[in-house]
């Protein structure tokens, strides 16, 4: 019998890229750029950064909803692939001014003087003149894109083989990639760590050869660019999870200690999908920042990826189409509460500021879902699917209460 194509398989593929190509191109039609203008410039940033943030949460959905390992660390990933793009735009933005600027002098500049200069320019606000070495290929726009992934993606297998070989579960992993989150971010506040510190990388959202395209036109390339980047990484994560390899990895999450006495390379499995979901989350940092046009360390701050997990319990773990429907939703509320939108409650004793209380807000969402919807926003659509949680029969089917098995597994 031959097995169905990975569409069938997982109809939820179709849907989720029909509706990625009707909200892109609905954005396109509305925007300043190319539409009627009813979508601002900065709403098209803000929707761009969301599908950022839905691609992170996708990933996180791999390790946490499929593997089972509660990563706090997956926004460190996020912010060194901001870090490793942001240095070419601000490498290549400051050489063009510096090379105009030297343009004056009676005498063209030399390769080193123009890289004095640049290094300068960038390093002075930390008082420094010299470029560090992690900015060795900073000018080079291929060699930075290959570092998006390789220098997160080299962490991640470091992190994971030494984490995994030593037989690290539960609230200990979770605790050590929270640990390694913050350690990151604490070496980048440094003013010596190569990276501007505190002041971080600025100035972002201005594209080197790029100077004559308007930021209307920037911000929906991005959205593009963004749309596409999420439809490409669904799709292999569908496959990932699907077939044999997708099967040892949920059976990994149900029951380590079987699937290894069955003769699998749990620690494989493990680092292979831990080191792709890094890869991932770094790919969306570097389409993230330069539409946000700064980041800094705070930006690696260990809550960060405590909210990328509360967006996925959320939308509803192991379901890769709840963890972008919750990125999304609760991104998008985020924006609105904390932008000033929501108006202020009047209370007779008190007056209600959605800016101070949304995370509050945030926080009880969260536990009401854990203790009343574990399935999410995407339990909804599988009821309405017709694809509805195991019969236990007065027993669990594995140790964890909420693993998804049987058919909600498949969907």
């Amino acid at each position: 019998m031959s097995r169905k194509p990975l569409i069938l398989r997982n109809p939820s593929i179709l849907v989720v890229l029909a509706v990625l190509a009707v909200f892109t191109a609905t954005v396109t039609l509305l925007s300043q750029a190319y539409g009627t203008g009813a979508i601002p410039t900065s709403m098209v940033k803000v929707l761009g950064k969301t599908l950022c943030l839905a691609l992170a949460a996708v990933a996180m959905d791999l390790v946490w909803g499929y593997l089972g390992i509660l990563s706090l660390g997956q926004m460190a990933f996020f912010g060194l692939g901001g870090y490793m793009i942001g240095q070419w735009l601000m490498y290549a933005r400051t050489e063009a001014i510096v090379a105009t600027s030297m343009a004056q002098s009676p005498i063209p500049p030399t390769p080193l003087e123009l890289q004095e200069g640049v290094a300068n320019q960038i390093f002075g606000v930390v008082g420094s003149a010299d470029l560090p070495l992690v900015w060795s290929f900073a000018h080079s726009l291929s060699a930075q894109l290959a570092l998006v992934v390789l220098v997160p993606g080299l962490l991640a297998l470091v992190f994971g083989w030494l984490a995994f070989r030593s037989r690290v579960n539960g609230v200990y992993l979770s605790i050590l990639t929270q640990a390694m989150t913050l350690a990151l971010a604490l070496w980048l506040f440094q003013n010596d760590s190569g990276f501007r510190g505190n002041n971080g990388l600025s100035g972002l959202q201005n594209i080197p050869g790029l100077e004559d395209v308007g930021q209307a036109r920037l911000s929906v390339w991005f959205l593009w660019a963004s749309a596409a980047m999420l439809g490409l990484v669904y799709l292999l994560a569908a496959w990932v999870v699907s077939g044999k390899f997708g099967s040892v990895v949920r059976a990994i999450r149900d029951d380590e200690t079987r699937v290894r006495f069955l003769g699998y390379p749990v620690e494989g499995f493990k680092l292979a999908v831990f080191t792709l979901a890094a890869m991932i989350t770094a790919i969306a940092g570097a389409l993230y920042y330069p539409q946000a046009g700064i980041i800094n360390p705070a930006e690696m701050a260990p809550i960060a990826s405590i909210y990328l997990a509360v967006w996925v319990a959320i939308g509803g773990r192991g379901r890769l189409y709840g963890a972008i429907v919750g990125a999304v939703v609760v991104s998008l509320l985020s924006s609105w509460f904390t932008g000033g939108r929501a108006p202020a409650i009047e209370l007779p004793f008190y007056t209600v500021n959605w800016v101070d209380w949304w995370q509050v807000l945030l926080g009880l969402s969260f536990v009401l879902v854990t203790l009343f919807a574990p399935r999410g926003i995407a339990g909804i659509v599988d009821w309405l699917g017709g694809v509805l949680p195991p019969r236990r029969h007065g027993r669990d089917l594995g140790p964890d209460q909420g693993a998804l098995q049987e058919k909600e597994a498949k969907a």
